[in-house]
C-alpha cells in the first residue's frame, strides 16, 4: 500500500472510529428500534439544511489539529445539554433533536478533518 495512504489512515483512527460508529449505531438501531432510529436520522437529515450547524462543523474538523478535543468537546456538550433537559432548563428541546445535532456535528467535523489530512499530503 502507498506509505502516503498508510500514514493518513494512521493519523485518522479517530476519525474511522467517529464515523464507524455512526455507522453501527445505524445498524442496530434498525435492528433493535427500527422507529427511534428512522426518526433521529430524519432529524439528522434535516439538519443538513442548516448551513451554520455545517460551518461550525467543518469549521471544527478543519482548524483544531487535535482532533480529541472536538469529539470530546462534542459528547461533553451533549451531555451538558441532556442534563438541561432533563432538568427542565430547556423545554424546547428533546434528547432525540440533540442527538440528531451531534450525528451531524461529528460525521462532519470527522469528513472536514479526513480532508486535511489528505491536503497535508496532497500539497
Amino acid at each position: 500500500m502507498n506509505d502516503q495512504l498508510l500514514t493518513i489512515l494512521k493519523k485518522a483512527k479517530l476519525n474511522f472510529a467517529v464515523l464507524g460508529s455512526i455507522l453501527v449505531l445505524a445498524i442496530v438501531g434498525k435492528l433493535t428500534n427500527p422507529e427511534f432510529t428512522n426518526g433521529i436520522f430524519l432529524m439528522a437529515d434535516q439538519l443538513v439544511s442548516e448551513l451554520i450547524l455545517l460551518f461550525v462543523a467543518i469549521t471544527l474538523g478543519a482548524f483544531i489539529p487535535n482532533f480529541k478535543l472536538v469529539v470530546l468537546g462534542a459528547i461533553a456538550a451533549f451531555i451538558a445539554a441532556a442534563i438541561a433537559i432533563q432538568t427542565g432548563v430547556f423545554t424546547y428541546l428533546t434528547i432525540d433533536y440533540l442527538f440528531a445535532v451531534l450525528i451531524v456535528v461529528l460525521g462532519f467535523a470527522s469528513i472536514a478533518n479526513l480532508y486535511r489530512h489528505y491536503r497535508e499530503f496532497s500539497l
